[in-house]
């Protein structure tokens, strides 16, 4: 996997009005980007997380927008923006075309296929073993993919446990998941409750595949971290293998079954 290193090339035009206040930045490779960006020393952990959620998802083959590290110059951040400007590198993800932002009002427009129902179990999985408490029912954080008609898994920045790096990982609770939504109880409409859990078992195969090729991803995410963002490489690497522990990896599967059955 190789994450590229753009620079900006126009005037920023566009803020989103979410959390991380991240802008729309056309790039050196012709291409726009989501960024988010240094806003304090505590958004460099954020980034950090941003990061390893990109990188792990596209390991678990999950869809996610392309990654780039992103120089925002100067003389691009629009007079609007100017108390934002920060010259760190920011972390941009590749805008993507025919989708729809789902919402609690938007969500009805996925259609209810198996394909999407394994999907979704799949992306909630990934967060339960990622300690992602930021994709629940107030807030899918989902793309559809209407060309395509697939999930877009997007914002990492809540992963291990908002990321929190100073203690242990904690294991989601129902109302932390994906699964606890109008959008996973849209989804499943039509399809017996005994199929879902199949769908779910047949995840297990390729669950513990996955942790080990991830185990592969460390030292990669530790090496392309950006030093300006000053996260001490010891505590990423140890935050990250808290992920590969047996007894973490165990404990989440038997989550991931139990908080399935309570929203079935």
């Amino acid at each position: 996997m190789k994450i590229p290193t753009l620079s900006s090339i126009k005037t920023i035009e566009q803020q989103y009005q979410t959390g991380e206040n991240p802008v729309l930045v056309l790039c050196s490779d012709k291409n726009a980007y989501i960024c988010k960006y240094m806003r304090s020393s505590g958004s460099a952990y954020k980034l950090a997380c941003e990061l390893i959620g990109s990188v792990m998802a596209l390991t678990w083959n999950i869809n996610t927008p392309s990654p780039a590290f992103v120089k925002i110059k100067q003389q691009h951040w629009s007079q609007l923006l100017a108390q934002r400007y920060s010259s760190t590198l920011a972390y941009g993800t590749k805008r993507k075309e025919n989708i729809v932002d789902i919402t609690p009002t938007t969500f009805s427009v996925v259609p209810t296929t198996k394909r999407l129902v394994k999907e979704l179990l799949e992306i909630a999985l990934f967060d339960c073993w990622i300690a992602n408490e930021d994709r629940n029912i107030n807030n899918a954080n989902l793309m559809y993919d209407i060309e395509h008609s697939q999930f877009v898994s997007i914002d990492y920045g809540c992963i291990l446990n908002t990321a929190t790096f100073e203690y242990p990982l904690s294991q989601l609770t129902s109302t932390d998941t994906i699964l606890y939504s109008d959008l996973f109880h849209h989804i499943i409409k039509g399809t017996d409750a005994n199929d879902v859990l199949k769908m779910a078992e047949s995840l297990r195969r390729n669950y513990q595949y996955e942790i080990q090729q991830c185990q592969a991803q460390i030292d990669f995410i530790v090496s392309i971290l950006p030093p300006e963002w000053a996260v001490p490489s010891p505590v990423l690497k140890e935050k990250l293998q808290q992920l590969m522990d047996v007894q973490w990896v165990d404990a989440v599967w038997n989550n991931f079954v139990s908080l399935l059955n309570e929203n079935l």
